[in-house]
């Protein structure tokens, strides 16, 4: 159960999340018609736990009609299929964003994400990423030991997310008079609608105008056949992990294309069943309301 003040490492409650994500990225990375390369996300997951963890890729990317298998291709369907419209959709955004012009670039909550190591940044590109410390830590040391650089001028900001971290980030050379564009990917949920809401009010206030935010949200419950699913896939991994008691309730939480729009940004939405059609990836007819819950942002200051 969540607490106002609690903490986490990569192996452990969120930090366990962001693990679950790197490994659907590690999946696609392997695929012959992948839509993105992350060669970063299997390392990653390898490091925190060969054992326990690696068993996320393997057992995620056995084939169709494996035995066994079938739950987790039911997972690849909804789970994998969300993940890698949202990763898609997040890394497309960047690079319109660079193209535009920002070279200032902060990824809120950032988990594993590896973009600072396997975009291509534009020359004068500053990357901050703000986290857990130690979910910071492993990152950078895990990569590090596999002589993985980062591609852009990269900062790690350890603070959480409920602190004041814009104040850390502004220690860290943030410079607010320059267009920045901020990421929060699979963050949300992960805080009480209040702190959303605070989040928000912060970004605003550090954007200059030809800012830019991206985000991932839903504002449904998820069906409960998908929770089923997702608690019998890791239970069959021997993760003992109920994703869903990481989440804050949704009871009271603002429409975040509503809010900005609200205040003057210019909002535009997709979802993630449309990403993956546009991009060519099918996916099974029973996924399409799973994956279509997922909602996919941008928003711009004019």
């Amino acid at each position: 159960m969540r607490t106002d003040d609690d903490t986490w490492d990569i192996t452990t409650s969120v930090g366990v999340t962001a693990i679950g994500v790197a490994a659907m990225r590690a999946v696609e990375t392997r695929r012959a018609d992948a839509l993105f390369r992350d060669p970063c996300a299997e390392l990653l997951v390898r490091a925190a736990d060969p054992e326990r963890f690696g068993r996320l890729i393997d057992a995620t990317a056995e084939p169709e009609g494996a035995g066994e298998g079938q739950t987790a291709v039911r997972v690849r369907a909804v789970m994998g299929g969300f993940m890698v419209a949202r990763t898609c959709y997040f890394d497309g955004y960047f690079r319109d964003a660079t193209a535009a012009g920002l070279r200032q670039i902060v990824i809120l909550a950032s988990g594993l994400d590896a973009r600072a190591y396997r975009l291509e940044w534009p020359t004068g590109t500053t990357v901050f990423e703000i986290d857990q410390p130690k979910v910071l830590e492993f990152k950078s040391a895990t990569l590090a030991e596999h002589g993985v650089e980062p591609l852009a001028e990269l900062r790690t900001v350890a603070v959480d997310l409920r602190q004041d971290w814009p104040a850390a980030l502004l220690a860290h050379g943030f410079d607010p008079a320059r267009p920045t564009a901020w990421l929060t990917e699979g963050l949300l949920r992960y805080l009480p609608a209040e702190a959303q809401d605070r989040l928000f009010d912060n970004v605003i206030q550090l954007s200059a105008p030809g800012s830019r935010i991206a985000a991932n949200f839903s504002l449904e419950t998820a069906e409960q056949a998908t929770q089923q699913t997702r608690a019998r896939v890791l239970a069959q991994l021997g993760l003992d992990l109920d994703v869903g008691q990481l989440w804050y309730p949704n009871d009271g939480r603002s429409d975040p294309a509503e809010w900005f729009a609200e205040r003057g940004w210019i909002v535009t939405c997709t979802d993630a069943t449309r990403v993956l059609t546009e991009l060519g990836r099918s996916f099974p007819a029973d996924a399409d309301a799973a994956i279509g819950r997922h909602n996919l942002m941008t928003a711009t200051l004019g």
